[in-house]
């Protein structure tokens, strides 16, 4: 693969991180005046947020697991195992869910639903890039993987385990700390309900 070839996949891999990143921060901006239906004390409430950390580990998890057969092999190879048989974004699909598990910290329904409808429309957008790219390298073996593997919802009765081949412990640790981020919704959400309950700031609009 060309210099050019190796810069450009890496540009939508850094576009992908600016989007998840701006996305999140937007939604705390606004959750910031917003509040559940269902005050923290309620059980709904605590199932929600006990769910939404379960979605949080299985993304960091899964994203981990991805890297372990992509690590860094993205740009030289059409990768075709484990989470990647399965579907052809399975980075995108284990972020948005940990997306979900972010949104579910505020206790609604709607909010969780809401995180992962924009995670996943925003990584749509850079999906489509990124498809034009990888067609461009890869030519008929990629146009064959598309043609097998779905883009985004995966399909569990076409895993195969493949090879993990070589994988750089260096991106395995930055996946890790991207995938930290998506904690930091526990003590900032905990942070917004007492400030919320205290009156410190105000509810704006409540969603169920």
């Amino acid at each position: 693969m060309s210099e050019p070839e190796y810069k450009g996949l890496g540009h939508y891999q850094h576009r992908r991180r600016m989007v998840l990143g701006a996305l999140i921060a937007a939604l705390f901006a606004a959750l910031l005046f917003g509040q559940s239906s269902f005050p923290p004390e309620t059980s709904i409430h605590e199932m929600l947020e006990m769910a939404g950390i379960v979605m949080i580990f299985l993304g960091i998890i899964g994203r981990l697991w991805c890297t372990l057969y992509i690590g860094g092999r993205k740009s030289g190879e059409i990768v075709t195992g484990g989470p990647y048989s399965m579907t052809r974004n399975p980075l995108y699909v284990f972020s948005t869910l940990a997306a979900a598990g972010v949104g579910a910290q505020m206790g609604s329904v709607v909010i969780t639903l809401g995180f992962a409808l924009l995670c996943a429309f925003a990584f749509h957008i850079v999906i489509l890039r990124e498809e034009k790219h990888l067609s461009h390298l890869f030519g008929p073996e990629y146009a064959a993987y598309v043609a097998r593997v779905p883009r985004f919802v995966p399909n569990i009765s076409l895993y195969e385990e493949g090879n993990t081949g070589s994988f750089k412990p260096k991106i395995l640790l930055t996946t890790l700390l991207d995938g930290l981020v998506f904690l930091v919704a526990l003590p900032v959400f905990e942070i917004i309900d007492k400030a919320q309950t205290t009156g410190v700031l105000p509810v704006l609009f409540r969603l169920p």
